[in-house]
């Protein structure tokens, strides 16, 4: 099985990202059947999806996991939905890398309202929370970068008839993240590793 996995680049101001670590420390995970591609995204709306395409059509994966981080949120968040939308009205008000504001802008024109990750959340959950590790599956993936990613990649697998199973995990943020902010919850980094383990493992039973 290839599976392909994406972390963005730093974004917001802030100094870090942790799925830049993960995707680093993924490369080193040795499972039977398994091979591991990574790839960093920028935070760009218009920049986000090419290059994950043209890695995809590379490599011909069988899985796609794409990752973002999600400062605020507690646990890892399986998305199970993303929407044709980009808004940062309500949320990345400083826009992204590039600056760019949009409001209630479509990704793909006249595209469907939203579309289901085909990664198999319930069974990743199981695996997770029996180790012990917080976990949740999410119904919003949000109106910035990461949504963008994650409806653009199912939208380009529908068009093109592709077999490749594809979806969205948030991660929290880590410790070093918000030293100075103690009310925002965080992860730390060798437990959101574990956790990509898992989910790996979990996926190469399903699909090897």
């Amino acid at each position: 099985m290839r599976i392909l996995i994406s972390g963005f680049e730093p974004f917001g101001g802030l100094s870090s990202n942790p799925t830049l670590e993960l995707i680093e420390r993924a490369k080193d995970f040795e499972m039977e059947g398994i091979e591991i591609f990574t790839i960093v995204l920028p935070v760009i709306y218009n920049q986000c999806v090419p290059p994950l395409l043209t890695e995809m059509e590379r490599i011909e994966p069988d899985v796609v996991v794409c990752l973002g981080v999600a400062v605020g949120r507690s646990s890892i968040n399986l998305e199970r939905v993303g929407i044709n939308i980009q808004d940062t009205a309500g949320e990345g008000k400083q826009g992204d890398n590039s600056g760019d504001r949009p409001v209630d802008r479509e990704i793909v024109d006249e595209g469907p309202d939203g579309l289901f990750s085909t990664l198999p959340l319930r069974s990743i959950l199981e695996a997770l929370q029996s180790n012990n590790i917080p976990s949740t599956i999410s119904n919003t993936a949000g109106t910035y970068i990461c949504n963008t990613t994650m409806y653009s990649i199912l939208y380009e697998i529908n068009r093109l008839s592709l077999t490749t199973k594809a979806g969205f995990i948030h991660v929290p943020a880590t410790p070093d993240m918000v030293v100075n902010s103690p009310k925002i919850p965080s992860m730390d980094i060798q437990t959101q590793t574990e956790a990509l383990r898992l989910i790996v493992e979990e996926l190469g039973k399903r699909y090897i």
